[in-house]
């Protein structure tokens, strides 16, 4: 059993959304062999009631409350030291001195550092660190910038490449890095070159036995409805745009031929522009106890990100609820999954109309795509089969370190 500092952007409970399901599960794994000292931050008040249950995970926790207006004010004074404003984003000296703290008085024997902006935090501790980056965050706002005016489209241009400086510094740094797809990780070395050898590919999972169909599970839709549904963090801008994208080009010409066809935005935290989406056909619930009675009731389950990266925890868990699911291509391609049979793709609106009405159409195909779907799950995305990989290395890492310390 070692001892490990684990640091992580967001509290990694409850497992609700894309980034803390990953985190969660990769601490849940680390936490039942070694003992885990997690420093991460709170950026939504309602995660507040959730630290007793984290606490029980752990061997130590700091939790730092992160004031989202006051953290992107402190954030700009990236733009003087010339650093990318994601680090400034989630800087605080209270984490920094807690975790050279802890390292230095439960003997930490690695780190293990979860997305870029944490990195930080583990440099200058002197123990091996394995960092996940999940996805390439720069890219992110490199893509963000064409699809904004000016002075937004400068900045995330400049983010975009500060922070991919920073993300090439880490992973030549680090023991090892970890990409959620292969397709990242070729990415990562296109822009990294010199990181070769140094970066592998993990992928995410589902808890299959959580989501799962249940017989008799209510439906939370009027009868005689056709509910296409949703799901995800409505305060993320590329959810945002997708949900805006399907209601207001999809959606209309969907109801010419099928008038009882409805949108189901079902996530927390909706913006304002979200929603001023809601009418009679579309529907915006916010946060909701449970996601799976919406998932399993749908007649499609849709996914039209048009800036996606990596394997989307939305997708995998519709799946795993033997739903038809039709994304985006890019949210298809990092799948083993069948396209046509398992899961439906479309490259664009008029993609989208045409797989959907085909699935309406066709019932009977709807059931037997959601049927193969979960089917593909349970064979390839379990966390722990995932996680393997990771855990490895780990071990790897601290033998290597036992070593170096006996001799």
């Amino acid at each position: 059993m070692a001892n490990l500092l684990f640091l992580v952007h967001r509290l990694p409970y409850p497992p609700n959304k894309g980034d803390k399901l990953r985190s969660f599960n990769l601490l849940k794994q680390l936490a039942a062999r070694h003992r885990v000292f997690v420093g991460t931050f709170i950026d939504d008040p309602e995660d507040e009631v959730h630290v007793d249950s984290l606490r029980a995970l752990c061997a130590g926790l700091q939790v730092v409350r992160l004031h989202p207006v006051r953290a992107k004010v402190a954030s700009l004074s990236g733009l003087i030291d010339g650093q990318a404003l994601t680090l400034r984003y989630y800087r605080d000296s209270s984490l920094r001195r807690w975790a050279e703290q802890t390292t230095r008085r439960e003997h930490v024997d690695a780190a293990v550092v979860f997305s870029s902006s944490m990195a930080q935090y583990a440099q200058g501790l002197g123990v091996p660190t394995l960092v996940d980056f999940v996805d390439i965050d720069s890219a992110k706002w490199a893509e963000y910038a064409p699809r904004h005016h000016w002075p937004l489209s400068w900045l995330y241009r400049r983010e975009g490449r500060q922070l991919l400086a920073y993300e090439r510094a880490v992973a030549a740094w680090a023991t090892c890095s970890f990409f959620v797809t292969e397709k990242e990780v070729a990415l990562f070395l296109r822009l990294a070159p010199e990181c070769a050898g140094r970066v592998e590919a993990v992928g995410n999972g589902v808890d299959a036995d959580h989501y799962a169909p249940q017989p008799g599970m209510p439906s939370p839709f009027q009868q005689g409805d056709l509910p296409i549904v949703f799901t995800g963090a409505m305060d993320y801008w590329p959810n945002a745009d997708a949900v805006t994208w399907f209601a207001t080009e999809m959606l209309p010409r969907l109801r010419v031929t099928w008038p009882r066809a409805s949108f189901h935005i079902v996530g927390r935290n909706p913006t304002l522009a979200v929603r001023s989406l809601a009418c009679d056909s579309v529907h915006v619930t916010g946060t909701v106890p449970d996601v799976r009675p919406y998932l399993q009731n749908a007649a499609v389950v849709v996914a039209p990100l048009r800036l996606a990266r990596g394997i989307q925890n939305k997708v995998l868990e519709a799946m795993a609820m033997g739903r038809p699911v039709v994304a985006a291509r890019a949210c298809t391609e990092a799948l083993t999954a069948e396209v046509g049979a398992e899961v439906l793709a479309a490259d664009d609106a008029e993609g989208f109309v045409r797989e959907i009405d085909g699935l309406l159409r066709q019932p009977a195909r709807a059931t037997s795509i959601g049927a193969a779907g979960r089917a593909r799950v349970l064979r390839d995305y379990s966390w722990r089969a995932h996680l393997a990989s990771f855990e490895r290395h780990l071990e790897d890492l601290l033998a290597r370190r036992a070593g170096a310390l006996a001799a």
